[in-house]
């Protein structure tokens, strides 16, 4: 994925600026799943803070799981090919997940191998679909189709993203880790 990011932030002298504008520097494609891709944009970590010369302006990408713990955030994009790709004969399974926990660790974990795609993450989730459309479905087979720029928020709920048409389909995340209750 090539995504233009641009941070603003708070100089020493308390003005504005821009601290980077530039290719997002985490960005995935696999290999395994031909058109799948993820970039993640940016982290944060509950003790940040914002301000002149604060710790949280840092640059948290390169270091981040996909998934945020209590208090931080992650945004992210990603790209969803059709999953008439993960239904060919050729699909290697296996070789995906172990892919997916290299190029996306923290989020990779959250998959059921024996559910494909089924994950819950310790977060509420705002999920917007920025290309093509894109099925949410919850663990008791509900499925809501999402077209552009509809919203999705979840509250920690176990789901599946399903693409069930012949384009390919592009969501930004952004989640705020939480704590489970109970």
């Amino acid at each position: 994925m090539k995504i233009r990011r641009v941070v603003a932030g708070t100089g020493a002298d308390g003005k504005a600026r821009v601290l980077s504008d530039g290719a997002a520097p985490r960005s995935v494609e696999f290999t395994t799943l031909p058109g799948h891709a993820a970039a993640l944009l940016w982290a944060t970590e509950a003790a940040d803070t914002v301000g002149a010369a604060a710790p949280g302006q840092r640059d948290r990408t390169g270091e981040a799981g996909f998934a945020p713990t209590a208090g931080g955030t992650r945004v992210m994009m990603v790209s969803f090919p059709p999953d008439a790709v993960m239904m060919r004969a050729d699909f290697d399974a296996a070789a995906f997940g172990a892919e997916a926990g290299r190029l996306v660790p923290g989020l990779a974990e959250t998959f059921e191998p024996d559910h494909p795609g089924m994950h819950t993450t310790d977060s509420i989730d705002y999920d917007i679909v920025l290309e093509g459309e894109i099925t949410l479905e919850l663990d008791d087979g509900v499925q809501v189709l999402l077209r552009r720029h509809d919203v999705a928020v979840q509250h920690g709920n176990r789901h599946a993203w399903r693409n069930l048409g012949d384009k390919p389909a592009t969501m930004l995340f952004v989640l705020v880790g939480t704590r489970r209750a109970g």
